[in-house]
């Protein structure tokens, strides 16, 4: 592992999870946007399937799971308090930083990521299982969540136009221009196009290899420094749903060392439906 990352120990290889399979210490969750197309039709062996919009979400509003909904989950899943919980995903692992995200939020100790996910694992022709685990449950007690982690949409409105506060807009650059999207859906309950005022465009994953792994440390921190983001900004990552935005709030954090980073899980569903907040569009 690329021993220039600010934090590389929340990083593990694939082959480093080959070899710790059979630990019963460490447990491994794919986190999907769709259990049935990925995790149903194979995945690394012994590892659970959870669902993005299911596990890791609130069901009945707009939110984070709830301490109650968290817990349940990680206990079925064989996981307590001591657990090193190994996350990996789809879509170049977006998937699993949110998982990472709502789990530093609750204040698990030690999460990490399976460097290139789904994809590398895949790519490299390692041995994938359609058998689902039936782990013993553990109980687990979440902590008090960590707010310093989560920006709100008036924390924003607050500091806009400070001179170390920054928006980071992740998303593609049509959706960072206010201009129509073309990915199918991607504008659905959104009643303005547009950005935060005065946000920075760094797409998500321009922070990835071909193979889903993370870019060297070196690249990633010339990429945002060129974007004009400094290490004494405090920094509010965006996208639509807060999912692409908690990869950059990843790579920010824990591979190149920004202090001062919260992820904006209201995102542009909750800032262009919202009332009174200012937009801007185009370049």
């Amino acid at each position: 592992m690329n021993v220039h990352y600010a934090r590389p120990d929340v990083l593990v290889t694939t082959a480093w999870v080959q070899e710790h399979l059979a630990d019963p210490s460490i447990a491994i969750a794919e986190v999907n946007t769709d259990i049935q197309e990925g995790y149903a039709k194979g995945h690394v062996p012994g590892a659970v399937g959870w669902s993005l919009h299911e596990d890791l979400e609130h069901q009945t509003r707009r939110d984070v799971p709830t301490i109650s909904q968290l817990e349940a989950l990680l206990g079925r899943s064989g996981i307590d308090n001591g657990t090193t919980v190994v996350l990996y995903g789809d879509g170049n692992n977006r998937s699993a930083t949110w998982a990472f995200w709502v789990l530093k939020y609750y204040r698990h100790n030690d999460v990490r990521l399976m460097d290139g996910g789904r994809a590398k694992w895949t790519v490299e022709s390692r041995t994938l299982s359609t058998d689902v685990p039936t782990p013993a449950v553990k109980p687990y007690r979440a902590g008090r969540p960590d707010t310093t982690l989560r920006a709100t949409k008036e924390h924003i409105v607050r500091n806009l136009g400070r001179e170390t506060f920054r928006t980071l807009d992740t998303r593609t650059r049509e959706e960072y221009l206010g201009e129509p999207a073309s990915a199918p859906g991607a504008e659905a309950g959104i009643y303005r196009n547009g950005r935060i005022p005065g946000a920075v465009h760094v797409q998500w994953d321009d922070g990835a290899t071909e193979d889903g792994s993370f870019r060297p440390a070196g690249e990633l921190a010339r990429m945002y420094a060129e974007s004009g983001l400094r290490t004494d900004h405090e920094i509010i990552p965006y996208c639509r749903l807060g999912v692409r935005a908690s990869y950059s709030w990843f790579v920010l954090k824990y591979l190149i060392g920004y202090e001062r980073v919260r992820n904006y899980d209201g995102s542009w569903t909750e800032w262009g439906n919202a009332t009174g907040v200012p937009i801007e569009k185009g370049e």
